[in-house]
């Protein structure tokens, strides 16, 4: 289980923060089929405080690398199962009072799959109490297209890139040098759970808009497998058409 830690090329006055990763595994189970997937969960914060990137699987690991720092917020790229197994736990980092839970954002195109994985808990919830609680639960922040999450001097922009799934989100920071990239993309690939694509001419058009305006040797740290650049995965864009003709012809 990896934690290495990267600082932007060119740190900017008054940015104290810092990237962590840590690497978790499990299955994913979509259409009937499970699939293993190795996600990433990254930490963007200070020696105070952080904002916990995708969690997943293994909430205890999370919280060893949080440590005593609070968590500010929680942000889901997908809400795909894996980016929610851990979720609240995380979110509470250990506080029994739901009150000091940091709040959980996801984007609104997710809603459903939000629902259908906690509506799935519930039935398998004997205690109907905590069977309603969990029916009930929704994201405390809808993220938007444009929005903005501030941290330790670094400010992490929300893109809003349907496709992956209708609410997939990679959140760009200029201060830091990096693109979030969640299971949009990947290293040179369209993002994927098993090689599956839920819609990947969305997808497409996604990254293609997405990479696009950026610099060309901006960091790219995907949601699996190892990091990559802007410039290299621009590079690959136009050839992944094949891919969606494929998709067509089948």
């Amino acid at each position: 289980m990896g934690t290495p830690q990267w600082a932007p090329r060119d740190r900017v006055r008054g940015v104290d923060a810092r990237i962590e990763q840590v690497v978790t595994s499990g299955t994913v189970t979509l259409d009937d089929t499970e699939y293993d997937v190795e996600n990433n969960t990254y930490l963007v914060g200070d020696d105070d405080e952080v904002i916990v990137i995708d969690p997943a699987y293994d909430a205890e690991a999370i919280l060893k690398e949080v440590g005593e720092r609070e968590v500010m917020a929680v942000i889901l790229t997908d809400g795909n199962e894996h980016h929610l197994n851990a979720v609240l736990e995380v979110a509470a980092a250990g506080e029994e009072d739901e009150e000091n839970w940091a709040p959980i954002a996801l984007h609104r195109g997710d809603r459903l799959l939000w629902r259908d994985y906690f509506g799935r808990l519930a039935k398998n919830e004997e205690d109907e109490d905590d069977a309603k609680a969990l029916r009930s639960l929704e994201p405390d922040i809808w993220l938007e297209d444009g929005g903005v999450f501030e941290i330790a001097g670094s400010a992490l922009e929300i893109v809003h890139t349907p496709g992956h799934t209708p609410g997939s989100v990679c959140l760009i920071s200029e201060q830091l040098g990096v693109l979030f990239s969640g299971d949009t993309l990947h290293r040179g690939r369209p993002g994927s759970i098993g090689g599956v694509y839920e819609d990947l001419r969305k997808q497409l058009n996604s990254i293609g808009a997405l990479l696009t305006p950026l610099p060309k040797d901006l960091r790219v740290l995907p949601g699996q497998g190892e990091e990559t650049t802007v410039g290299d995965e621009d590079a690959r864009w136009e050839s992944w058409g094949a891919l969606a003709q494929e998709g067509d012809d089948d």
